[in-house]
């Protein structure tokens, strides 16, 4: 696809996912960035059970923070670059990557069939990838896939997809849902500190707007 010899260079969100088990991250960078995503935000309020009115403002922890986006796919790029594997596969090898971060993987859902027939009592199920949304680099964020739903619009002669919409939900994971030794613990405390960095230059510059004048962080 063409672009504007001058025009700056486009940042490409992204979706990775990190398994122990396989040291070949799963890097799914977005064909065509989302023109809109949704985020849904929950404040996590104590309430005011106890009686006690100082409970009224206080939190639990970071809001639970859901994300709505859809992505396309499409391989008449590569096709028209002569790309061998698309023209062997479409996009079936992308729609495949993106779909493996909700599934187990086969060598531990085979281990554990064989502790089952062994007798075992208790069989641990398979851990799922750390999977996170890349969407510029202040917004890092550890998510669980909580739905996917994929519309596939065009298929080659042997039938492999060539053009598809994804439509994916993800819960975002906080400090709250992870453990202080998971390296997604730590990325979000520094996306909760990005945040308020961003809220108070918004607040420095409403100020000066406010007062008249020209106060600027930026």
């Amino acid at each position: 696809m063409s672009s504007f010899p001058n025009s700056p260079r486009l940042t490409k969100g992204a979706i990775i996912g990190i398994d122990l088990f396989n040291p070949l991250s799963s890097v799914i960078a977005f064909q065509y960035n989302p023109d809109t995503f949704t985020r849904s935000l929950q404040p996590q309020s104590m309430g005011n059970q106890s009686g006690d009115k100082s409970e009224a403002i206080r939190l639990k922890g970071a809001p639970v923070e859901t994300i709505k986006l859809d992505i396309e796919l499409d391989a008449s790029d590569q096709l028209e670059q002569g790309d061998a594997i698309t023209g062997k596969l479409g996009i079936y090898p992308q729609l495949s990557a993106l779909e493996m971060l909700i599934y187990p993987k086969s060598l531990l859902v085979v281990a554990n069939t064989v502790l089952m027939f062994a007798g075992t009592l208790e069989i641990v199920p398979p851990m799922a990838p750390m999977v996170f949304f890349v969407w510029g680099l202040k917004r890092i964020l550890p998510v669980r896939i909580t739905d996917m739903s994929i519309t596939e619009e065009a298929h080659d002669v042997n039938l492999n997809p060539l053009r598809a919409k994804v439509s994916l939900g993800m819960r975002v994971l906080s400090y709250n849902d992870l453990s202080v030794l998971n390296p997604g613990y730590h990325l979000f405390l520094a996306h909760q500190i990005v945040k308020e960095t961003m809220a108070t230059i918004a607040s420095v510059n409403a100020i000066g707007s406010v007062a008249g004048g020209d106060i600027k962080l930026l």
